[in-house]
C-alpha cells in the first residue's frame, strides 16, 4: 500500500524560524491511526526559496526554540 497524502491529517503545527532555516513541529495522524510527532527542517536557498532538508543535528538556540513547541504538540497527542 503506497502512501496517500489525502489520508495524512495535520492536527497541529508551529514553526520556529531562524536566519536561513526554519524547523516545523507537527502532529500527524495517518488514516486516523496513532498520532505522531514530526520535526522537519527547511533551508532557504540563495534565491530566497525554502527547500526541505534533513533535520539532523540542532544548535542550542534551535533546541531552545523547538522544545516549547514540542510541549505544545504533546497536548495534541
Amino acid at each position: 500500500m503506497a502512501f496517500d497524502k489525502n489520508l495524512d491529517k495535520e492536527l497541529f503545527s508551529e514553526t520556529a524560524s531562524f536566519e536561513t532555516s526554519r524547523i516545523k513541529v507537527g502532529v500527524y495522524s495517518y488514516n486516523d491511526g496513532d498520532k505522531k510527532l514530526q520535526l522537519s527542517r527547511e533551508n532557504m536557498s540563495q534565491n530566497g526559496e525554502w527547500s526541505f532538508s534533513k533535520l539532523g543535528r540542532m544548535f542550542k538556540d534551535e533546541v531552545e526554540a523547538v522544545l516549547p513547541l514540542m510541549k505544545k504538540a504533546l497536548e495534541h497527542m
